[in-house]
């Protein structure tokens, strides 16, 4: 019984550093895989181009024509062409769903112009609301 005591809080740090270990490799190796051209997110949240990649930075171009140095441990995640385009440039990415739905058309409500106190006495507006 004791045994299993003492076990389980190793186990547990062996699966922990495991996990970490695991994380630091898929990091480095997309850190390597990074090419001009390429889509990024940084772990700030800021979307860019990769324009250049050196040792140890990175050059991303996070408006026409303004170029800036990141370290490479900055890039959170390289996008595919597709996910940077429709997040920069607001365009949804097309799936089956979003294309069935553009083909119903949508049922729309009227827009009503009537205000709150004219719609509770009647519809009016010149008697004064009940209670006051």
């Amino acid at each position: 019984m004791n045994l299993i005591i003492l076990l389980l809080p190793i186990l547990a740090l062996l699966l922990m550093f495991r996990s970490q270990k695991k994380r630091q490799q898929q990091q480095q190796s997309m850190q390597t895989s990074l090419e001009p051209g390429a889509g990024v997110r940084t772990i700030g949240g800021m979307y860019a181009l990769v324009k250049g990649v050196n040792p140890e930075t990175v050059e991303l171009e996070v408006a026409p024509g303004v170029v800036v140095h990141y370290t490479k441990g900055a890039i959170a995640a390289v996008l595919d062409p597709q996910e940077y385009d429709a997040i920069i440039n607001g365009r949804p990415e097309e799936d089956e769903s979003v294309l069935e739905s553009a083909d119903e058309p949508a049922e729309e409500k009227p827009l009503s112009l009537q205000k709150k106190d004219e719609s509770d006495n009647g519809g009016t507006g010149d008697e004064a609301p009940a209670g006051k």
